[in-house]
């Protein structure tokens, strides 16, 4: 079980980049106060937080009326997750996320980021998501399905700790820091979404 767990947590830690939200939530809240910035954080954290849980539990019903295989799902997952990885390796997720918060900040009438961008899709993107589908149905029984949602509240925990201090965060890491950080965190990324299209790949052809 604890195995499970560390799996889990590390693979929704370096999906989900609470280090690499850090920096955009300190642009896009700059202009709040403390108070608001971290009541912001807490509410993009819990929103998006819902969001998994709810494709986590309910993603595999939605799979089989749509008729798609587990085994596709993990497959086309896997090609998802390593196309985050190249993205992160080259600094293009990075990039995009910047773009993304100065869309927001150019309108004035926008002033609560904590759903958008911050839940979804910066939280609870296309990437979380798939994952927390391809981990939920990879486990076996109610005990490892909760240890899986453990390891993601664990994961958003840290979130809401890193998007809580991003001002004096950004002030002590640095650029060149985080550019590491995310470096390495897409490089075990694409190992991880090579082991998922294994798997998918295995499953697929002992089916046949």
């Amino acid at each position: 079980m604890y195995e499970l767990f560390l799996s889990a947590f590390v693979t929704l830690f370096v999906v989900i980049d609470p280090p690499g939200c850090a920096p955009i939530y300190a642009g896009l809240s700059a202009g709040a106060s403390r108070a608001q910035a971290v009541s912001m954080a807490t509410r993009a954290c819990v929103i998006a937080s819902i969001i998994l849980v709810v494709f986590a539990l309910f993603g595999k019903a939605l799979l089989g009326a749509l008729h798609i295989e587990l085994d596709a799902f993990r497959i086309a997952g896997g090609i998802m997750l390593f196309m985050i990885a190249i993205d992160m390796v080259f600094e293009k997720r990075t990039q995009r996320r910047e773009e993304r918060a100065e869309k927001v900040k150019a309108t004035p009438e926008v002033e609560d980021v904590s759903v958008f961008p911050m839940a979804m899709p910066m939280l609870a993107g296309p990437g979380s998501i798939a994952t927390m589908m391809l981990l939920t149905s990879r486990a076996h029984g109610p005990e490892q399905t909760a240890m899986i949602l453990a390891a993601m509240i664990a994961v958003m925990l840290l979130a809401f700790a890193a998007l809580a201090a991003a001002g004096p965060l950004m002030k002590v890491l640095g650029d060149k820091v985080e550019a590491v950080i995310t470096r390495l965190l897409g490089v075990l990324l694409a190992a991880l979404a090579a082991q998922y299209i294994i798997d998918g790949v295995k499953a697929t052809l002992l089916a046949g």
